[in-house]
């Protein structure tokens, strides 16, 4: 059986016996790859520490039938100490591992790789406030995936405009002629910060108002859930520490 390395970022591990973990990784090259990592729990492992969730690391492994073997792996980014000691990078970066871990295999391009690698170097950091490192980095998730919020003119009838609704289930902002009836408005505030955050804008989005960020962060949470079909656990975790 051949061997291959490559580049990953630890999403999930699950015990496996009493030493081993199964260990599900998004590689730079080989899409999402689940594997092995035999006695990693065990004290004496040379390198249990380098395959924790939010590690990258440079692994080689064994490809078996089923589950790939962890054979090696040299850490390339140790973030995960520094995010687990503050609650709300913990939490973001759980969302943001387990939205690339909802993404489908034929999605899990090496653009999607090094985003979450830049969102968790962010994070790791303190770059920004750490829910807007969350909406950048789930805004252009979406993006990569072909999932991109219409924000410059309405979703369904194409009329370019500042719009005054967004709806998740339409793909973005819609006009009032196309908006249903009873369809809550959005300020135009919020509409150019999830622009901003798109496109990396981050001084506008660092000087972004407390209101308008927490307007963006629930439109962006209804956006990513409504596409991925199912709801992301952690970000309940955020909603309940605001």
């Amino acid at each position: 059986m051949p061997t291959y390395r490559d580049e990953v970022v630890v999403l999930r591990t699950h015990k496996l016996g009493e030493a081993d973990r199964i260990v599900t990784l998004l590689s730079r090259r080989h899409g999402k790859i689940r594997a092995v990592a035999k006695g990693v729990r065990r004290t004496s492992s040379r390198f249990g520490s380098r395959l924790e969730p939010f590690m990258v690391a440079d692994v080689q492994l064994y490809q078996g039938r089923t589950l790939d073997i962890v054979q090696q792996a040299e850490s390339l980014g140790a973030y995960g100490a520094e995010i687990a000691q503050h609650y709300d990078r913990y939490t973001t970066a759980s969302a943001m591992v387990e939205t690339a871990d909802r993404l489908n295999e034929a999605e899990a391009t090496p653009q999607q790789y090094l985003l979450l690698v830049g969102g968790l170097r962010a994070l790791a950091r303190g770059d920004h406030a750490a829910r807007s490192v969350l909406d950048s980095y789930l805004l252009r998730a979406m993006a990569l995936s072909g999932w991109a919020p219409g924000l410059g003119e309405c979703a369904r009838c194409g009329t370019v405009g500042d719009h005054a609704y967004f709806l998740a289930q339409l793909g973005g902002v819609v006009c009032s002629a196309c908006a249903p009836a009873g369809s809550p408005r959005v300020a135009r505030e919020t509409v150019d910060l999830m622009r901003a955050l798109i496109a990396g804008e981050w001084d506008v989005v660092d000087a972004a108002p407390d209101r308008t960020t927490a307007s963006a962060s629930g439109l962006v949470a209804a956006y990513t859930q409504f596409h991925l079909e199912r709801g992301i656990r952690s970000l309940s975790h955020l909603e309940s520490s605001r």
